[in-house]
């Protein structure tokens, strides 16, 4: 039980780092919007390229704090049943979800998603935009990254269920355990 509470740890810390890291873009986000806004309305004038940044910015921030977004439940739930549910009851919901929604899912989108993000690196795509962006193939490529730390947050997931279950929840720290008002 205390390898499993481990790598419940390690990823679950592995997500938060990352989801704190991807967040930050959202700064950058504003910044290169305010200045595209500036030079478009103050200046009469305007970079397709920054018009790219800041889109492929706001899609790698999105890819990157999925993993995150799951491990601190912001994602999109009916918790009608689930909000007011016993901690074994959220562990098993979480278990046949991660078990049966997310593996299936992540799965999918890796195998249909990798001739796309090949054949992109193939022709070192860029911008569709005339004066747009180099680089379109990295900004895809964060598809793998969005598949890979939602999947393993989901075993993360599943595994502090099998803590739960087992009543070894104890084992990870407060915040990585279910709490009483979610």
């Amino acid at each position: 039980m205390q390898a499993i509470a481990l790598i419940v740890r390690i990823i679950s810390r592995f997500n938060i780092l990352i989801g704190h890291f991807f967040s930050w873009f959202s700064l950058g986000i504003v910044l290169v919007c305010f200045t595209v806004v500036v030079l478009r309305y103050v200046f009469s004038s305007g970079a397709i390229w920054l018009q790219d940044l800041y889109v492929w910015l706001n899609a790698m921030m999105f890819m990157g704090i999925a993993g995150f977004a799951l491990f601190n439940n912001s994602h999109v739930r009916v918790d009608i049943f689930y909000r007011p549910a016993s901690r074994r009851h959220k562990a098993r919901v979480d278990m046949f979800g991660s078990l049966f929604f997310v593996a299936p899912f992540a799965f999918v989108l890796v195998y249909w998603s990798l001739p796309y993000i090949q054949r992109s690196w193939q022709f070192m795509e860029g911008s569709s935009n005339f004066g747009g962006m180099p680089g379109l193939y990295i900004v895809k490529s964060f598809i793998l990254v969005f598949a890979f730390v939602v999947a393993i947050q989901a075993l993360a997931m599943f595994l502090r269920g099998v803590l739960v279950l087992m009543d070894k929840e104890h084992l990870l720290p407060e915040e990585y355990r279910y709490q009483e008002d979610q």
